[in-house]
């Protein structure tokens, strides 16, 4: 029992890419990281509770994953951890990191962490096996820290923060149907109903990955529609939207294993770069 073993389980990238866009919600809607230590605690409670999350994941699908050579080598998947000790932790650090939240931030942050989870491990889990839509029913809980992000700014929800919401949940279907083509031969052997796995000429997910991207552009442009971002943010955002859209017409034109590759980079460089955009808007208005 290693300190590595438990990081695997924690799937660390998820967790940085979550707390990334808690940041965006933070920041979209109070236009600045202060009070720094209630942002810290922010991200701090909302990694926590999706490395807990993570590690119950790991703990359902520990069988599964031994049969997959993308996930064999984590400890839950080698036996390197106990089924009680990835319980235990994954149990402790969710529930610590919703607490964190709801006892430093507010009880609205904290059962959005929580629900996240919740959703996450008890019914995404689970339908992974059952229905190819399982990606549009993950990508809920997907799409709620920044809504968590939001919240511990403002304490409240408001129109702006479900936009966020919207754009997260378009953004994972292309981003997760790029996963699951790469290793759709691995899914197959896990059992998982993905539906580059169940779609054998890939027309559905083609169509799906180019409806979603597609949609994605117009839905970003809604907090400028709002007057919440200024001009930086509306042509990053177009610039940024079209490559994400170029990527995916690249990947359905050559079906190919390294232009969906190609568009799962593109994906992972959207969200971080539209978080670049709202606080270089935000300086440019204030400078202006």
């Amino acid at each position: 029992m290693r300190l590595s073993d438990f990081l695997t389980i924690s799937k660390p990238k998820i967790g940085i890419m979550v707390a990334v866009t808690a940041a965006l919600g933070y920041f979209l809607a109070s236009g600045t990281f202060a009070p720094i230590d209630r942002f810290v605690v922010t991200l701090l409670g909302t990694f926590l509770t999706g490395a807990g999350a993570s590690a119950l994941n790991a703990y359902l699908e520990r069988e599964v994953d031994q049969k997959m050579e993308r996930t064999k080598h984590r400890a839950s998947a080698q036996g390197t951890l106990s089924p009680t000790a990835i319980i235990l932790y994954g149990t402790f650090a969710t529930v610590a990191g919703s607490v964190l939240l709801a006892s430093y931030v507010n009880l609205l942050t904290g059962f959005l962490a929580l629900l996240t989870a919740f959703l996450y491990v008890l019914v995404y889990t689970p339908l992974k096996r059952i229905t190819w839509l399982n990606t549009s029913v993950g990508a809920i809980p997907g799409a709620l820290p920044p809504l968590g992000g939001w919240a511990a700014a403002t304490g409240t929800l408001e129109l702006p923060a479900w936009i966020l919401f919207a754009i997260l949940f378009l953004w994972q279907h292309p981003h997760f149907y790029a996963i699951a083509w790469m290793y759709r031969d691995d899914y197959r052997r896990g059992g998982f109903q993905m539906l580059p796995v169940i779609d054998i000429d890939g027309r559905r997910t083609f169509r799906q990955v180019l409806f979603f991207s597609s949609l994605l552009i117009p839905v970003s442009l809604l907090p400028f529609t709002l007057g919440v971002v200024g001009s930086v943010y509306l042509y990053g955002a177009l610039l940024s939207g079209g490559a994400f859209l170029a990527a995916s017409v690249f990947f359905v034109v050559s079906q190919t294993t390294k232009e969906a590759r190609n568009l799962l980079f593109a994906s992972l460089v959207y969200l971080p770069f539209l978080l670049l955009l709202v606080i270089a808007d935000s300086q440019f208005a204030f400078a202006g």
